[in-house]
């Protein structure tokens, strides 16, 4: 299987594994020496790290609703490592009620080829809330699309 294509298919795993609320689906596509660098949360390291993953994500999934769009800005691959960053939109319904959680992150993957099969594993995840950037406020974008003819 082509290297890009196998990684987009587990990109999609990942993606799935919130909107069908199986955190499963995810650890099987988490390398066993998985590093997690989520943000607000500890760092964890290998199968302890990536237990304590798979419990947030679980109550997660009983606490809300997840919508995950993943926007992929580019993934290199470098033998039998590759990179894959861009956006995550996350969506979060809560399940007893109450309007929903919008949250847009960064985030960059690394992924490992453990074996010559082409199975590629997400070996490292981090990721971060996006932000606006501090010094082009509103009126500044506002006034730099008119400079530039549009409305």
């Amino acid at each position: 299987m082509d290297d890009l294509y196998a990684i987009n298919l587990a990109k999609t795993e990942f993606r799935d594994s919130f909107n069908f609320s199986d955190a499963s689906r995810l650890v099987a596509v988490a390398d066993p020496d998985f590093v997690n660098f989520s943000d607000g949360q500890p760092s964890e390291f290998g199968k302890s790290g990536l237990d304590a993953f798979k419990i947030r994500l679980e109550s997660l999934f009983e606490n809300f609703t997840v919508k995950l769009v993943v926007i992929v800005v580019e993934i290199r691959l470098q033998g039998d490592v590759a990179y894959d960053y861009g956006w995550h939109e996350l969506t979060l319904t809560p399940k007893n009620g109450g309007r929903p959680i919008f949250r847009r992150d960064r985030y960059v993957d690394i992924w490992r080829r453990k074996d010559k099969e082409g199975d590629w594993k997400l070996w490292m995840y981090m990721d971060n809330q996006d932000v606006a950037d501090p010094f082009r406020t509103e009126r500044s974008l506002e006034l730099g699309a008119r400079a530039q003819g549009s409305s």
